[in-house]
């Protein structure tokens, strides 16, 4: 299984640190909660994680390589980001979104593979969305929306998760849903991240907690 690690990381925008110095690992089979105030720079420090934001200190390692250095192809396989809001307006169908998360091992515009539907099909039941694999994405609630775009993931096969609070704005039966999908994931060997406020979940699902204050790490422990 793949690691992530950041070291000594520093991202700048303008003239304001939004991270500084910041050292962090994400291993296999354990879930990393990453916690703090709004705009302490959790979201911040998961896109640098997956690759999407440069560092301007420091870098982000995966399998000791340079994400930096990484194609973007190469990261998808091994990493997938959820941010906290993902806009889904098209009525593609659960089926079609989670089947995207093929297209990094083929291209865009190839057909789909035995293989590839074999893989979906897997992943909808992994994340108990087969039941709604037919329906628009558009009509689901938060939650099932959520547990779709894990579902994207497995399909990807990516060993390792960022979700950028996964819980928002989901009732207590949805949140519980989507944890323990996640703790389950991590008890397979994923690297799981999770940035949150909900400290019970925190106390009840996580491994490992960073806490992050004004752009730096003031603690991890578990």
């Amino acid at each position: 299984m793949s690691s992530l690690a950041a070291i000594g990381l520093g991202i700048q925008r303008s003239d304001r640190w939004i991270l500084r110095d910041v050292s962090l690992e994400l291993c296999p089979g354990i879930v990393l909660a990453v916690v703090g105030p709004n705009g302490s720079g959790k979201s911040t420090l998961l896109r640098s994680m997956a690759g999407l934001w440069r560092a301007t200190e420091g870098r982000v390692v995966l399998d000791e390589r340079n994400v930096q250095d990484l194609r973007r192809i190469e990261i998808a396989k091994t990493i997938t980001y959820i941010p906290q809001e993902i806009r889904l307006e098209f009525d593609f169908s659960v089926r079609e979104i989670v089947l995207m998360g093929r297209y990094a091992h083929r291209g865009r515009f190839e057909r789909e593979t035995r293989e590839d539907l074999r893989v979906t099909d897997e992943a909808l039941v992994r994340a108990d969305v087969m039941h709604v694999a037919d329906r628009p994405v558009t009509g689901l609630s938060g939650g099932e929306r959520q547990r779709v775009l894990i579902a994207r993931s497995l399909a990807t096969r990516a060993p390792i998760l960022l979700l950028d609070e996964p819980t928002a704005n989901l009732d207590v039966d949805h949140s519980l849903d989507v944890l323990e999908l996640c703790r389950s994931l991590a008890d397979d060997g994923h690297a799981v991240a999770i940035a949150t406020h909900d400290l019970n979940a925190v106390q009840r699902f996580a491994d490992r907690v960073a806490l992050i204050d004004a752009g730096r790490l003031i603690s991890v422990g578990t």
